[in-house]
């Protein structure tokens, strides 16, 4: 039987491994993906270290994929052999259920699944995905290009472009890394008056380069008081995981404003004052359905946000993911299976 080369996680905090697997075949509603590049994300630790529950070892992770279809199960429309298709952190659902029905699918209250977590991922040369997890890829787009935009880019993307804000508002992102970086150049893109967030006057030069027309330094200012001058932001898209941080801009969002947060600090406490009196909001958000990641797509190809990558190939996945996690890494890491 044909072979295949993987890298998985055996059990929780393991290292990782490099085996050979039989190449499986789609079951009906199912395709089989000739994965050609996958991000790698810090989410990804959830399968690493084991903490989501429930989490069937060994596991392959890798939640930012693109490929080819390669091989499909019965019970397949439209999807066919060759098509250039995207697979994100969404892995499925049952369609039925009332957070489904509502429309919620992201919150499936029966069997909501995950790429790389509940079911393998695309650390590896071929995966299996329902057809309910495809993203129609951009023939423009390279594989290595495309890849973060599945995770990091459908989560910002899709973040701004539910966050009320309209073209012309103020727009501040905080922090300039792999999420950071894509969602200054999406609100740039989307006709916002951008603002970039972060630790430094060295990363001026870069919040500009992508886009942003004005930058705070969180050294040397602070940020209410300088998004204030500006009138406020009607939308503060929250990217570290710093709790205080996301916590110093309250002050600084416009009437009604909104702090979106994406990363996951261990807390988040904001004075009360602030939210009453301007009748501001927090809120959070799930990064997308494939739907979304393909609208991410093909909105990036459109306006030329592109995200910046360092690239492995695929047995140099254990280096990949430590480069990643050490947040070093300038700014997204993908795993090349075409090298």
């Amino acid at each position: 039987m044909p072979k295949m080369r993987v890298v998985q996680v055996p059990s929780p905090k393991a290292p990782f491994q490099m085996v050979e697997r039989d190449i499986p075949d789609p079951s009906p509603g199912t395709v089989r993906i000739k994965v050609q590049a996958c991000g790698v994300c810090h989410s990804d630790s959830v399968t690493k270290e084991g903490l989501f529950p429930n989490i069937s070892y060994p596991r392959v992770p890798g939640h930012e994929v693109i490929g080819v279809v390669d091989a499909v199960g019965t019970d397949v429309h439209p999807w066919k052999v060759g098509q250039r298709v995207g697979v994100g952190w969404n892995g499925g659902y049952c369609g039925y259920c009332d957070a489904c029905r509502h429309g919620d699918m992201f919150a499936c209250q029966t069997s909501m699944q995950v790429t790389g977590v509940t079911r393998d991922g695309g650390y590896g040369e071929f995966m299996i995905t329902p057809v309910e997890t495809l993203a129609l890829v951009p023939e423009s787009l390279s594989a290595v290009d495309g890849a973060p935009l599945m995770c990091a880019g459908v989560t910002t993307f899709n973040a701004l472009r539910n966050s009320g804000a309209r073209a012309g508002d103020v727009v501040a992102v905080l922090g300039l890394g792999g999420l950071g970086h894509l969602g200054v150049q999406y609100a740039a893109k989307m006709g916002a008056i951008t603002v970039g967030i972060a630790r430094g006057k060295d990363k001026e030069a870069l919040a500009k380069k992508l886009g942003a027309a004005h930058y705070i330094d969180t050294e040397t200012q602070d940020p209410a008081v300088e998004l204030s001058k500006l009138g406020g932001a009607k939308v503060v898209l929250a990217t570290v995981t710093n709790g205080p941080a996301m916590s110093a801009t309250v002050g600084g969002l416009a009437i009604r404003g909104t702090l979106m947060v994406l990363g996951v600090p261990p807390s988040l406490e904001v004075p009360a004052f602030p939210m009453i009196g301007g009748m501001r909001s927090i809120k959070g958000w799930y990064s997308g359905l494939s739907i979304d990641s393909q609208e991410t797509l093909a909105f990036s190809v459109q306006t030329g946000v592109k995200s910046m990558n360092e690239v492995y190939p695929l047995d140099k996945a254990p280096e990949a993911y430590e480069r990643m996690m050490s947040g070093k890494a300038r700014f997204r890491v993908v795993l090349n299976m075409q090298k």
